[in-house]
Order: structure tokens, then sequence, then C-alpha cells
């Protein structure tokens, strides 16, 4: 019998998740807190040989804004194989059932962390989007940035309710933040301030979180964990009090979710101030392709209709996607010939909004006329992808 067939994933009970608790710490060589913190907000599978546990992950499952609506998505973490196990393509199994649970409770999406992005591209996982950490001298803050007169008010807890979900419905790929969410970040970062940005009288505008960490030459840097900012004069405010700290912290450090992907750091006075370093991506991967389109949301003035080839782990399959009035919806077709021809991953970048434009998508591969593609990038082009949640 093939070591695969021996080999079964179940939902975990208390004694194979402390045996998975006990895996993982092997497997990554220190704790995993998460393990323990998530436990209750989460679908925990483990994979089994003879009844020990050989591998293990948690699968969140947390909506996930897409053109201004929550999708529902299946946030992997902690997912582990036993180093004696590994090379014998145990993990595409483990991944394959944990997805499979989750969406048999509604996702329609799947997102992870991951530096095994090769891995991930051939089980049909892409990555939407580069991430960067940030280092910026907080002189250059001070200096190169002005506030224009916010209030700022120290507030006691993460950034989660009404304001935050309406900056994070503007991108591609936050979460809509469960009420756990800032109970799990201030346990995992217990340093945590937060902080609102309100001009007089009005809404808040700015909503930052940071923290402090040791910084290997000057002792202690400042860390910045949520950066929300909802105008040019509140990120400038936001960036300018960030900067108010060098008297005692010469860096600030935004960490690989915190900035969004816009060129914020552009307008420091001294060129070549930030130093930005390479962070492996998050990836995704569309579990229910019609289900995606008809969920997302949509320009309300787009009306398209293209049919499209979508080749996957699972073959050809054909479509028509259509979209008008603010809808999307993508219809099986067995017409032969389709104007658009895309991989899973593909599909998913697109997805994302991970193509800027449809020089961008001829480049990475998309099938196409020039025309059809511009059409199609189009479509989710109008929301950016980012993903400020680490999990």
């Amino acid at each position: 019998m093939p070591e695969e067939i021996s080999v079964e994933v179940v939902e975990a009970d208390d004694g194979l998740w402390h045996e998975y608790d006990l895996l993982a710490r092997r497997s990554y060589g220190q704790p995993v807190g998460d393990i323990s913190r998530l436990r209750e907000h989460a679908d925990v599978r483990v994979a089994l040989r003879d009844g020990r546990v050989i591998g293990g992950g948690l699968g969140l499952p947390v909506p996930q804004f897409f053109g201004g609506k929550p999708v529902p998505s299946a946030c992997l973490a902690g997912g582990c194989i036993a180093p004696e196990e590994r090379g014998a393509h145990l993990w595409s199994l483990l991944l394959d059932e944990r997805t499979r649970h989750l969406q048999d409770q509604g996702a329609v999406l799947a997102t992870a962390w991951t530096a095994s992005t090769g891995y991930g591209r051939r089980m049909g996982w892409a990555s939407p989007a580069p991430v960067f950490s940030w280092e910026v001298p907080s002189d250059q803050l001070r200096g190169s940035f002005t506030d224009i007169g916010f209030k700022i008010t120290h507030i006691p807890e993460g950034h989660t309710g009404g304001r935050q979900a309406e900056f994070a419905a503007r991108w591609n790929g936050p979460w809509l933040r469960p009420q756990w969410w800032p109970v799990w970040q201030q346990d995992v970062h217990p340093d945590l301030t937060h902080y609102a940005f309100a001009l007089p009288d009005q809404a808040p505008d700015g909503l930052l979180t940071l923290g402090f960490d040791r910084h290997p030459v000057a002792g202690r840097q400042l860390v910045v964990h949520d950066f929300w900012a909802n105008s040019a004069d509140a990120a400038s405010a936001m960036l300018c009090f960030l900067g108010r700290h060098s008297s005692r912290i010469p860096t600030v450090m935004f960490q690989r979710t915190a900035l969004p992907p816009t060129p914020l750091l552009h307008r420091l006075h001294r060129a070549g101030a930030a130093a930005a370093t390479s962070w492996h991506p998050w990836m995704m991967r569309v579990l229910d392709l019609a289900k995606a389109v008809q969920l997302r949301g949509w320009p309300g003035d787009l009306d398209i209709a293209l049919s499209l080839t979508v080749t996957g782990r699972a073959g050809d399959q054909a479509f028509t996607l259509r979209v008008s009035g603010g809808h999307g919806e993508l219809a099986p077709t067995s017409s032969p010939r389709t104007q658009l021809a895309l991989t899973e991953q593909q599909f998913a970048v697109w997805y994302a909004g991970g193509y800027r434009s449809a020089t961008s998508a001829l480049l990475d591969g998309v099938g196409g006329t020039p025309g059809d593609i511009a059409r199609l990038v189009g479509a989710t082009s109008e929301t950016e992808p980012w993903l400020p949640e680490y999990f």
C-alpha cells in the first residue's frame, strides 16, 4: 500500500492537539504560541500515521475584503510536517485536506504566509504582491512630514470596528477583523499602544499601532504594526508623530505588514534614507472561482463580458465573465475558444488586483489580445492588494 494512503487527516481533539503543539515546537525549533492562542477560533487539522501526529495546521475562517466586500476566506497558519516525514509530499495532502474542510464551512478563498513560494505555486497558489518592511531614521520623518492640526488620542485596544473596516475595505486582502483580534494581538505583543488621529469634530482619519523592540546598533527602535490613513494629511500627521520620537528612538521600523503599498516614503527629504527589506509574500488560492467572483465587490460603472479559460490542477475550465451594475458572474461555457487564457495562479493575482496594467499581465503570461487583457485587468485594478494582518 502506498505511503500516502496510510496517512489520514482528521480534526484534532484535545489529545491530538497537544501532540500537534509538541510537534510544532520540534518542527519550528521554538514554541508556536498561536497554536494555543487561536485554538478556540480555528479549525485544527492533523495528519496521522499509525495514530501518531506527523503534521498539522490551523485554519482561521476570517473574511477578507476584495473590491470593498468581505469574502469568506480560510487563513492558514501554524502548518508543520515532522522533520523525519518531509520529502514525501505529505504537505500537499495536508494542505488540500485543510482547505477542503474550510471550503465545506463556506470559504471560497485560502490565504497563507509562507516561505515555500515555489511549492505553493505548484499547488495552485499565487503571490499577488511583493512584501517589504521599511527602516527609516526617525529624524527624517520628523523633518519631512507635517501635521496640520490633528488631535491625537491614545486608545486602549487594537483597531477593529466600523472605522477600521471602512479603511480596510479600500484594499484587496485585509481581514474583516473579528472581535478576538485585539486580545490576540495584545497577547502576542504586550507593549502595543494605539492611537487615533482626527481633525476637530470629525471622525478619525488615521489609526496607528506601535510597539518597541531591540535594535542591533541603536539599542531600541520603534516598530509600526498598524498604519491606516484615510487621507494624505492624516498619513503626514502620523509619520510626523512617529518622527517626534527621535530624541529617544533613532529608528522607526515598519514591519512587513504595516505600510500600505503607496509611495509615502518617497517624500523623505534625504534620498535613500529609507531602507527596504524584502520578505516572503502572502499567497492565496481561489477555491471556488464562480463564488469568489459572485461575492467580491465590483465597480458600479463597469460593464464587461469576456470569455476565458482557466487552467489548474483540475484541467482546463472555460467560463464567461460578466460584470455589470456592481455584480459579477462567472458561468461555465462549452465554447472551445475563449478570448483569454489564465492559469489558476494568474486568476488569483488578477482577482486580488495584482496586475496594475495589461503590460504586467502580459509579462506574467496571461494569454489574449492587449485590448482584452486591458479590459480584464481594469475590472480589479481599482483596488490594490495589501494584507496588513500577519498570522
